[in-house]
């Protein structure tokens, strides 16, 4: 899998679908130095299993269509928020419709976890177990 075709499938798609061992979660992205950042827990989207993981994989579908557009597996690492900010700051940008805007990164800081999930070579094979074929209503 080449990543410049997961850098162009992740520009181009606002949400991603993670094999988790709890199941398929469909969760809101940001692309940042040639990796993929997610935030989890503290009033952002449940994970479960995400920080536990070293291997996840990531589903990547068109925000137009749904069509999948690229599936890959990729490392799953939790980030030092302190030492990553760009990558924090990507994150906050693109966060939509968060009560606290201003203190966002503050709260994540406190409660939350950033996990940058980067794309390993390779071609996974068929979808997870329960990972949808088609995608859901969605936003």
């Amino acid at each position: 899998m080449s990543l410049p075709l997961i850098e162009e499938g992740a520009k181009k798609s606002s949400v991603l679908w993670i094999a988790l061992p709890s199941g398929p979660r469909l969760a809101w992205h940001v692309w940042h130095d040639g990796a993929l950042y997610v935030v989890t827990g503290g009033g952002e989207q449940s994970l479960p299993g995400l920080t536990e993981a070293a291997e996840v994989e990531i589903t990547l579908r068109s925000k137009d269509n749904g069509a999948e557009l690229v599936r890959f597996p990729a490392s799953v690492e939790v980030v030092d928020q302190a030492a990553a900010t760009g990558a924090v700051a990507a994150l906050a940008k693109e966060r939509l419709n968060a009560s606290d805007a201003a203190h966002l990164q503050e709260r994540w800081a406190e409660r939350a976890t950033v996990v940058r999930l980067t794309p390993r070579g390779g071609d996974p094979g068929p979808l997870a177990p329960g990972m949808p074929q088609s995608p859901p209503n969605a936003p």
